[in-house]
């Protein structure tokens, strides 16, 4: 469903320095054509890239994960991890053709080797 080599050549000049405790999110994009080789319609694309629950973290804010009551085994992930999140979480806005997202460093839920086989319930 994701084509994520795209998404790991993100050129990280022109894009935002996550500020505070957001973390800065690449999405992946979505697949033109399903598994099975149908094309995926431009709403249905669209829908699937909002709703998202995968993302590439390109940086962490000053203030990830720095608060130890919260945060008492130390931060949940880290540049270049694959993360699963809340869906439509974060601020949304594309640099290009990429879009990435600002979420809080609570809302990371789990982190993923391969993103390939995760798919929205």
């Amino acid at each position: 469903m994701y084509n994520t080599k795209d998404t790991e050549k993100v050129s990280l000049k022109n894009i935002p320095e996550p500020k505070g405790w957001k973390i800065l999110i690449a999405m992946p994009k979505v697949e033109e054509k399903t598994t099975g080789g149908i094309l995926r319609p431009d709403q249905l694309k669209s829908l699937e890239e909002t709703a998202s629950i995968l993302g590439y973290v390109v940086k962490s804010g000053e203030l990830c994960y720095s608060d130890k009551d919260r945060f008492p085994s130390g931060p949940w992930c880290k540049e270049g991890d694959w993360v699963i999140f809340r869906s439509y979480s974060g601020t949304r806005f594309k640099v290009g053709d990429q879009e990435f997202r600002l979420i809080n460093d609570d809302t990371v839920e789990g982190v993923v080797e391969d993103p390939r086989e995760f798919r929205r319930a």
